[in-house]
């Protein structure tokens, strides 16, 4: 972990309001595991005040790249910075996926933005697992494949792929690919995870899933982004040290 000042090379509106950010960043970028994210000073000025974490969308060579929606005031900021314009970095924060085990295919299951860690796991995925992504959204626009292989989509209202949520999607493909052995890699909205949690366990199936929460240091002293542990009676991980990852067995959502 270490702060950084490190240029930014190119913006682009990939889809409607979603943004990929590629920046000059080798300091870093040697250093980054697939799921891990940055804890970003968007602005030099007083407001916004703290640092916003980001999902690490992929690394190339000594480019770091981000994906991201305009949200509010921080988000806006950040995607109106201009070609070489630094951005204070902290990070690689927090604890990534675990690529390595015995399983033969690797099951990518997103909703919305959640999507953004993955290009960067598809990539470094061992050459020798087969790879299946399901990805949902509220309609077509949310629906992001940037970076993605074998994508199989859904949607809230039916506008794009399979009219339903993105765990009835993988749902309606679990006797398929039961056949052979299977790990599933998640990010989403908490509802989609727990539905998703539910199905994994029902089913015996290895699964980590990538959390979310507000954050402002990003590294585990400040305490304030707690997640409730499965394993012990009101007992606690942070988000930002003990994840974002988490085997979706070992957490409340």
């Amino acid at each position: 972990m270490q702060i950084v000042k490190s240029p930014l090379v190119e913006t682009k509106e990939i889809q409607e309001n979603i943004f990929i950010q590629k920046i000059l960043s080798p300091e870093v970028a040697s250093k980054i595991k697939p799921g891990q994210f940055l804890n970003i000073r968007v602005s030099e000025s007083v407001y916004p005040l703290l640092r916003r974490p980001f999902s690490i969308c992929d690394v190339q060579d000594d480019h770091i790249f981000l994906m991201y929606n305009i949200l509010g005031e921080g988000t806006k900021i950040l995607a109106h910075k201009h070609y070489g314009d630094l951005v204070d970095i902290l990070g690689p924060l927090g604890n990534g996926f675990n690529l390595e085990g015995d399983y033969k295919t690797a099951v990518i299951v997103s909703g919305g933005l959640g999507a953004a860690p993955f290009p960067f796991l598809t990539r470094k995925l061992p050459e020798d697992k087969n790879i299946v992504t399901f990805i949902g959204g509220r309609n077509k626009k949310d629906v992001i494949t940037y970076g993605l292989k074998n994508v199989f989509a859904s949607s809230d209202d039916g506008s794009e792929g399979m009219k339903g949520t993105v765990v009835d999607l993988f749902s309606s493909h679990l006797n398929e690919l039961k056949k052979s052995e299977i790990k599933v890699f998640a990010c989403g909205p908490n509802a989609m995870l727990r539905a998703l949690k539910q199905v994994c366990i029902d089913n015996a199936i290895d699964c980590e899933v990538s959390t979310e929460a507000a954050m402002a240091c990003g590294f585990g002293i400040c305490q304030g982004c707690p997640i409730e542990s499965s394993k012990h009676q009101d007992s606690y991980l942070l988000v930002c040290k003990d994840g974002p990852v988490f085997n979706v067995k070992d957490v409340l959502l």
